[in-house]
């Protein structure tokens, strides 16, 4: 076949695919060019979570008119002016690729003006086609207006997720970007709703408070470290705060946010043993070091970084959260008035890299069946429609109750998630509602994420049974929990917060499965917060329901409910 050179157009699509993936990469792209201009404004504004517009403004240097043209291009950069220069970068931006991509598949329109200028210039350019260009009067910086994106690429455009996801993957960049400009002002706003307003903060406490809530702020620790490859500066949560819900977790090096799977388990290393297992502490971590010794040129959004000395950044986070802890008389393995107790980790080549266990979150019951020999139970099951008859509790766990062939056994918390279990797959499949109301609504602070991860999924949680009403940005009060479930203040939060981490970890494309999966999950955790059997009124309610179950032997999961002892096996103990 015969080689051909792509049209410009074909090539800039494609190149745009690596930058822009979806609204929040415009988000990130152009504040960060406005951080980059010295910008101590920045305002977004959204509509239709980017589909429709993606607006922002700020006050930083402006452009000349040639630049505003220029700055379309591919690779215009005032950043690099040689190969040299990639081994110091300190911006944000520096590859001259982002206002290419982002004019590659919108229609954008720029108006800016330089301080002294008389007059701006306002640039309309779509599908990497400059439309017009001319003067007008505009304040001083950049107004950038990206409509309608992925108008001429229906395939990516119809693979975007839904409004409320594409909204919190920009709040997650803007809160990113926000986070490390404490002395920049910001602001956010969807379809005419403030969502965030901060002005410029005294301190980066400060201004996590105006981002994440001063709920948050209270349950932070100050690290720090010195050393030869970096430092280190930030907080990390209190181990009492952390949660299985995952979120606020940030790392930034030279004020850019990155991400690490590796340094991340350096954090969890140091909480080892002083959080519960699936738990996962906030923490704000802020790395200053050489340029020189990163690579941040290895990926197009620039999330993922190359380090030279990466496990002795291991070694330096590890150390320094827990000193925090030490200093806070938390865990109490540091001796800080021994002047030759081990302060910080020292660095030796032969550091081995910590490979944990496999990192869940949420950790569900197995998903395979008993391998015990299985028993023949069409006797018992026989039995459902048998009158009732008398049954006796062991220490709240354990059911015995007589059945014609012998004893019958029944584990009281795999019985409930069992029951609980067909009750919310038949709730999803049938939208019945099962609300449990509280006596005292519930108050939770959930996050500006949490807030909109709930009201996507809102008629799911309204079939389950769940009354829950926004509050604020950041705030939700819960009216109601299913049927079954515990009404207590710090369960039923503790349950809203299990509930988020399931909405995350869900990604199922299939309805079927997600209803069924959702539906064994909660009922996993409706078993778990259920008040405990007091009575044998309440034991004998929970056997003749369960009982009325086409397949009450085991749980959704493959554990056992229920088990046998026959007369013969009776006789044989005596």
């Amino acid at each position: 076949m015969e080689l051909k050179i792509l049209p410009r157009n074909i090539a800039d699509m494609i190149a745009a695919g690596e930058v822009v993936q979806r609204p929040s990469s415009v988000v990130k792209e152009l504040m960060e060019n406005a951080i980059d201009a010295g910008a101590t404004d920045v305002k977004v504004v959204i509509t239709d979570s980017g589909r429709t517009l993606i607006q922002v403004i700020d006050n930083g240097c402006g452009m000349t008119p040639d630049d505003a043209v220029l700055c379309f291009e591919r690779h215009a950069t005032s950043k690099l002016q040689s190969a040299e220069d990639l081994h110091h970068i300190l911006t944000f931006g520096f590859r001259g690729e982002a206002l290419a991509s982002i004019a590659a598949v919108a229609e954008v329109t720029l108006r800016t003006r330089r301080e002294g200028d008389s007059v701006g210039s306002e640039v309309v350019i779509a599908g990497s086609e400059v439309k017009s260009v001319r003067e007008v009067a505009t304040p001083q910086g950049c107004n950038f207006c990206v409509r309608n994106l992925f108008y001429n690429i229906p395939a990516r455009r119809k693979f975007l997720k839904s409004d409320t996801v594409e909204f919190r993957h920009i709040v997650e960049e803007f809160q990113r970007i926000a986070i490390t400009r404490p002395g920049v002002a910001f602001s956010l706003t969807h379809n005419g709703r403030d969502i965030h307003v901060v002005k410029p903060a005294q301190s980066l406490k400060f201004r996590i408070q105006d981002l994440l809530g001063a709920a948050l702020v209270g349950e932070i620790m100050d690290i720090g470290a010195n050393t030869s490859v970096c430092t280190l500066s930030g907080f990390v949560g209190k181990p009492e705060s952390a949660r299985k819900t995952l979120g606020n977790q940030f790392m930034f090096v030279n004020g850019r946010y990155f991400r690490s799977p590796y340094l991340h388990k350096a954090v969890m290393k140091a909480y080892e043993d002083v959080i519960t297992e699936g738990a996962t502490p906030s923490y704000f971590i802020f790395l200053a070091m050489d340029p020189a010794s990163m690579d941040v040129n290895i990926h197009p959004t620039k999330t993922e970084i190359k380090f030279e000395e990466e496990q002795m950044l291991f070694q330096t986070i590890q150390g320094a959260v827990r000193e925090a802890m030490g200093r806070n008389s938390i865990g109490g393995d540091i001796d800080f008035d021994n002047p030759e107790a081990v302060q910080m980790p020292v660095f030796t080549r032969e550091f081995q890299e910590f490979h944990p266990a496999t990192y869940n979150p949420f950790d569900p019951y197995s998903a395979h069946v008993d391998k015990a020999p299985a028993e023949d139970y069409g006797v018992l099951f026989q039995e459902k429609t048998m009158p009732s008859t008398q049954v006796m509790t062991i220490q709240g766990r354990y059911i015995l109750s007589q059945s014609a062939s012998g004893l019958m056994a029944i584990h009281v918390k795999r019985a409930r998630e069992r029951l609980l279990f067909e009750r919310f797959a038949k709730a999803l499949e049938n939208n019945v509602h099962m609300t449990q109301a509280s006596l005292f609504p519930v108050q939770v602070t959930v996050g500006t994420e949490g807030v909109l991860l709930l009201q996507e999924y809102a008629s799911l949680l309204e079939s389950l049974g769940f009354d829950i009403a926004p509050f604020g940005t950041d705030t939700v009060v819960l009216n109601g929990v299913p049927e079954g479930f515990s009404t207590e203040a710090g369960k039923a939060e503790e349950l809203l917060r299990n509930v988020l981490l399931l909405l995350e970890d869900n990604s199922s494309s299939l309805p079927e499965a997600m209803a069924r999966e959702t539906a064994r999950k909660f009922a996993m955790l409706g078993a778990s917060s259920a008040p405990a059997i007091t009575s044998s009124f309440e034991a004998q309610r929970l056997v003749d329901a369960l009982l009325q179950l086409d397949n009450p032997e085991f749980t959704p999961g493959g554990r056992r409910v229920i088990s046998l002892i026959s007369i013969d096996e009776l006789e044989k103990r005596f």
